[in-house]
């Protein structure tokens, strides 16, 4: 009877500890920030992160640090709440604005681009 419940409790805790590391590696943000644009950059990540987040709330999904345009910019994948797909907010990282606002994937993609001057 004490072998039994051991390696119940043993199955039990395996099954436990193999569900929370797939949690963590779904949940895992993909980031993409060279360190040789990170000097150019005039905002900072973080600062740019909390622009973002402040016009599409939510979780961020992956984070990106590339030249558009001739432009240096961050794209932050975030995913909101209770929808489906990702929106991608573009923030420049030379004076923190938001350069653009798309919808990816769900069941209806829209894509509002605003530019500032």
């Amino acid at each position: 009877m004490r072998l039994l419940s051991t390696i119940t409790l043993v199955a039990g805790l395996s099954l436990a500890a193999a569900s929370l590391s797939a949690q963590d590696s779904t949940q895992a943000p993909t980031r993409n920030v060279p360190d040789s644009l990170v000097s150019q950059a005039k905002v900072t990540e973080d600062s740019a992160r909390a622009v973002a987040m402040k016009r599409v709330p939510g979780t961020v999904q992956s984070t990106v640090l590339e030249r558009k345009r001739s432009r240096l910019v961050y794209e932050f994948g975030i995913q909101r709440a209770g929808r489906t797909g990702t929106t991608k907010v573009t923030v420049s990282a030379t004076n923190g604005k938001v350069v653009s606002v798309a919808r990816m994937g769900g069941a209806k993609s829209k894509s509002a681009t605003r530019r500032s001057s």
